[in-house]
């Protein structure tokens, strides 16, 4: 007799994942129902797939009991035979809000773990987070990047459960005889990913008779091929004959007449390249009115302190000037 179906399907999934490379992994775990499946199944499929896993458990400290938490969780990497296990305990900032700032602290964790140990980055995910990641891009307006939503394969990060329903995760572990965690922070009104979860998606449900999640990725999917298809016809134009659109001054000549898409695209890319990054549209829209609707208008200030001007032709950005003379002339 074969596994629980929804066994089956997470270690499935990580299967898909591990294939094609014998690189290491490292399973980010909380002790959620998604990381807890997430780890019980590669480590079933790692060894099978000569791939050394270990397990990494970030310990943000905004819980009481999250040190024992931690704990717990390390303890079930070891009993589970993931190799390295590691516990990190950040700080977490206020930028950006408490959401923000607790995601931004474990994914430089998560990072720097990856590295040490030279490995990519299992993360939990599944089409449900993938769902709420699609509906607060879109209140928020943040364009086609963001709500394109995330990636199976971003880097050093692997997400296997993209194609997943939590309730998969959820019933992996109950057939394990797994106890998950429960966040508070899921159920907490004052979070907005956890409104969206509790109240916003089953409504939309409801009023639009069932597959809401699956087509919220599915849009997620298809705005991803746009996106890369944009960005790579802004590359070429970065490096194409116009010329001098990489590090340094930016050449304007032909900038203009390509379509906006690609001409911003080429905008936040040479900003990024010179330091400035986190770009709102707001920001782009200004670097896009040096280019478009140029009335001798003053300085642009971007993020990371550097600051963009146009003159004969080309945009010039100026670093901070607290920096070092020599990074400046970099």
């Amino acid at each position: 007799m074969g596994p629980h179906p929804a066994i089956a399907e997470v270690r499935r999934a990580v299967r898909g994942a591990l294939r094609g490379s014998d690189a290491a992994v490292l399973v980010a775990c909380s002790g959620g129902a998604d990381s807890l499946a997430l780890a019980a199944a590669t480590a079933f499929e790692a060894p099978r797939a000569g791939v050394r896993a270990g397990l990494v458990t970030v310990d943000h400290g905004l819980q009481p009991g999250s040190a024992e938490r931690a704990a717990g969780v390390a303890a079930l990497g070891y009993e589970l035979g993931l190799d390295p296990v590691e516990t990190i305990v950040v700080t977490v900032g206020a930028s950006g809000g408490p959401e923000a700032a607790a995601r931004s602290a474990r994914y430089e964790a998560l990072g720097r773990a990856a590295t040490a140990f030279g490995a990519r980055a299992l993360l939990g995910h599944t089409l449900d987070d993938q769902a709420e990641t699609v509906l607060l891009g879109l209140g928020r307006g943040s364009g086609p990047r963001s709500i394109a939503g995330m990636r199976a394969v971003d880097g050093t990060y692997l997400r296997p459960f993209l194609g997943l329903r939590r309730a998969t995760t959820e019933a992996a572990c109950a057939a394990l005889g797994l106890t998950p965690w429960r966040d508070p922070h899921n159920t907490d009104p004052s979070f907005q990913r956890a409104r969206l979860r509790a109240e916003v998606l089953p409504l939309l449900e409801d009023v639009l008779q069932g597959g809401v999640a699956e087509a919220l990725a599915r849009t997620a999917a298809l705005l991803r091929d746009d996106v890369d298809a944009l960005d790579q016809l802004a590359a070429a134009s970065v490096l194409g004959p116009a010329g001098g659109r990489g590090h340094g001054a930016l050449a304007l000549d032909g900038l203009a007449d390509l379509p906006r898409a690609i001409r911003t695209r080429v905008l936040r890319e040479w900003a990024r390249s010179n330091g400035a990054a986190h770009l709102t549209a707001e920001h782009t829209a200004a670097l896009d009115a040096l280019v478009c609707d140029w009335h001798g208008q003053g300085a642009i200030d971007l993020p990371g302190g550097r600051t963009v001007t146009r003159a004969s032709g080309t945009l010039a950005v100026r670093p901070p000037t607290s920096e070092p003379q020599e990074q400046a002339r970099e």
